[in-house]
């Protein structure tokens, strides 16, 4: 079935019923982390120049970033990283899109099979500014659990080497042995102040069908959720999901 033909089933409507106004905790620290300070951010920002591949900067979004860039770009296009998947395993947040009482469960790279995306070429005027606008984005804590990654990706024009953040499975935030449907659970409660991870989860599998990428995986979860919040919201809701 074509990606215009599929109704998703977690919708505005669920987002809607899960949605809180939270003010903003600021850092919620794990043992072993501090918060990134300026020197980290442009520590890293100064790493990423010299290592960067001869030829534009290009950086691969796999998740939030498809649908909300945080940097100026002059070109994009879709992409596959082969080796890679996109994976609900960083751990916890309980500040963003998750709090004390209900974490959240982020979305990164992790290794295995392939990842389907957007990869965005930066601009070479100001590049170092959007860099660190990036990075404060990626890097709220030292060590990072995702930190920076080079890895190759394959367009439509043929291979290029992208910039990314990746899991580091070594961190203590690296979180495995969820089930699908334990994972659903998490993703139809938590909300933080930038809002839920079922509003996450839409905006995510939402562009990604857009651009012609069917994330079985996503998919399933989506339905899930959706069918929790509803079960959950049960007096709120018809019974009968919105076209």
């Amino acid at each position: 079935m074509s990606s215009t033909n599929r109704q998703m089933r977690l919708s505005e409507r669920h987002v809607a019923l899960v949605h809180r106004t939270i003010s903003d905790p600021g850092p919620q620290l794990l043992d072993g982390f501090r918060p990134a300070t300026e020197s980290d951010f442009a520590e890293t920002v100064a790493h990423i120049m010299r290592e960067r591949p001869a030829g534009p900067l290009w950086l691969f979004g796999c998740g939030s970033l498809i649908w909300m860039p945080e940097t100026a770009f002059e070109e994009k296009a879709k992409a596959v990283a082969h080796g890679w998947r996109r994976r609900f395993c960083l751990g916890w947040d309980y500040r963003f899109r998750g709090n004390r009482e209900q974490p959240g469960l982020m979305m990164v790279l992790d290794r295995g099979g392939q990842c389907s995306g957007v990869v965005y070429r930066l601009p070479e005027v100001g590049l170092e500014a959007e860099l660190d606008k990036l990075v404060r984005r990626e890097m709220s804590m030292v060590p990072t659990a995702f930190p920076r990654r080079w890895i190759n990706v394959v367009t439509a024009q043929g291979p290029l080497v992208a910039l990314t953040f990746a899991m580091d499975r070594t961190s203590r935030r690296y979180i495995t042995g969820l089930s699908e449907d334990e994972l659903a659970d998490v993703l139809a409660t938590a909300c933080g102040f930038r809002g839920s991870m079922a509003e996450y989860l839409l905006q995510t599998v939402s562009k990604l069908e857009e651009l012609g990428f069917h994330d079985k995986s996503l998919w399933r979860l989506q339905e899930r959720v959706a069918a929790k919040i509803e079960a959950a919201h049960a007096g709120a809701w018809s019974g009968t999901p919105e076209p």
